[in-house]
Order: C-alpha cells, then structure tokens, then sequence
C-alpha cells in the first residue's frame, strides 16, 4: 500500500523498512535497491536513500554493489554481548521499579496493562505482535523505574534486540516461558521486593541471551 505523501515521509520509509527488516519480511542477507524499495512503497527514491543510510548507520543494512544494500546478518556474539548489557540495564530497572511501585500509580497501571495483554497471547499471534507486546512489557518496567538514563540508553539498541527476539519468539514454547518469567518480574515489583525483583530480571535477560545466542549458532551451523 503506497505512502501517504507527509512531510515525514523519510521517517515512515525508515518505520516501515525497519519494520520489515525485524519481522523478517526483509531476510538477513537479502539485497534490495532503491529502485525496488521505491516501486514496491510507491514513493520516489529520495526517502529511500534517506531511510537506508539511517538504516546503514544503525548497522541494519550494509552497501552491497552499486547503490544496492543488503540486510545484515545477526552476529550471535554480538547479540550475546547486547544481552549482556541488557540484563545489567533490566536488574537495574527492575530493582528501582519495586522501590517506586507505591508511588507512580499511573506508571503501575502501564506495567499492569502490558502484562494483561501478554496474557491474551494464543499460538495464533503474529510474530510482529509478539514482538510489540514484550517491548511494551520492559519499557512499562523502565518508566516505572523513574530514571529517564535507562530509556535512553536502551533505545538505539531496540532495533537490533527486536530482531533478535524475533529468533526465539517464534517457537511456541519459548513464547509461554518468556511470560511465565514476565509475571515473575512483575509479581515481585508489585510486591516491592527489590532484590527478587533485579534477581528475575537478570535471569530472564540472560535466558533470553542464551537461546537467542544458541538458535542464531545453530542456523548458522545449517547454513
């Protein structure tokens, strides 16, 4: 479906491109070129241009020929590297989340409200939906944190780690024990245990990090 003609058109172009690239619309190690991109999003390749170098710069797409990109690849060791930032970045959020639970009702009703729609996820969810669900889970914890440095920090590595959920979202049964482990981080919140609370984030973020690690390996291995 063409583009609406907005002033932010190289913004929706980028959107709808990163968009693509996480759900993998857009494979890993495909090439595209601008004239492709132009004719299948119905808008001239001036945002397109626009949009693949910001896309570039992020390390989402690489230059592949003449004025031709490729999606890049997902790197196991770097992903387990981001993840391991992660989970120090979600122990912290985690921890100051159970301290100001009693104080931010409106950033407790966010949390609640992400968990509840975890809760209605059946088999038959779409991947990007999945995806959009476990980001909105974490960010309620960082906005409840009350500290503005955790999102910021956090927010250019979204990209990347949404396409690398997408790796293990996938499979049906990590789908069920990620939220399982969802509602232990959120119980201990709600309950102000701090230590349990930063204990539970860890652990999830270091699960995820393994299987995410481990699945990206083994695809390689087949490859």
């Amino acid at each position: 479906i063409p583009l609406d003609p907005l002033p932010n058109l190289i913004d929706q172009v980028y959107g709808r491109l990163l968009e693509a690239i996480i759900d993998r619309t857009l494979l890993p190690g495909q090439r595209i070129t601008q004239n492709e991109l132009a004719d299948r999003l119905g808008v001239s390749r001036q945002p397109i241009s626009h949009a693949l170098h910001l896309l570039h710069r992020q390390g989402l797409v690489a230059e592949s020929g003449k004025r031709g990109f490729e999606v890049t690849q997902l790197d196991p060791q770097r992903i387990r590297e981001l993840y391991e930032v992660r989970g120090a970045i979600d122990a912290l959020a985690a921890r100051l989340a159970a301290t100001r639970v009693k104080e931010d009702a409106a950033a407790r009703a966010q949390l609640e409200s992400a968990l509840e729609a975890g809760r209605a996820i059946d088999d038959h969810a779409p991947l990007a939906r999945l995806i959009a669900l476990d980001v909105d889970f974490h960010s309620a914890i960082y906005r409840l944190a009350g500290n503005s440095a955790i999102e910021e920090m956090i927010a250019p590595q979204w990209p990347h780690m949404r396409r690398s959920m997408a790796t293990v979202l996938a499979e049906l049964d990590y789908r069920d024990s990620a939220w399982t482990e969802h509602e232990t981080i959120a119980a201990q919140i709600f309950s102000g245990n701090a230590a349990a609370a930063e204990a539970a984030a860890l652990a999830h973020a270091q699960t995820a990090g393994r299987m995410t690690e481990e699945r990206l390996r083994a695809t390689d291995v087949a490859a």
